[in-house]
């Protein structure tokens, strides 16, 4: 059973994603898909440089939360077959 704080604010995800969860995980991994291609091609269009640089920081940090989403459910999918 999973942990609970004050004013029910989970420290430690539950050990079971519901459908709701892994379709909610699947929108936020497409959308920081989708927003770092956007902002790719926005950058590839982009003639000025300081403007070009902010758009591809923009993508890298979408880059960076879709990695970080899927390393969340690769390591809850690798806890999960440990535990079977």
């Amino acid at each position: 059973m999973y942990q609970q704080q004050q004013g029910n604010q989970m420290q430690e995800p539950p050990a079971v994603l519901t459908t709701k969860d892994t379709l909610y995980i699947n929108d936020m991994l497409a959308w920081n898909l989708l927003a770092m291609k956007k902002a790719h091609f926005a950058a590839s269009q982009c003639q000025d440089q300081d403007v070009k640089a902010k758009i591809d920081q923009c993508g890298q940090m979408h880059q960076r939360h879709y990695d970080q989403i899927l390393a969340h459910l690769n390591q809850h999918v690798q806890n999960n077959n440990q535990s079977m």
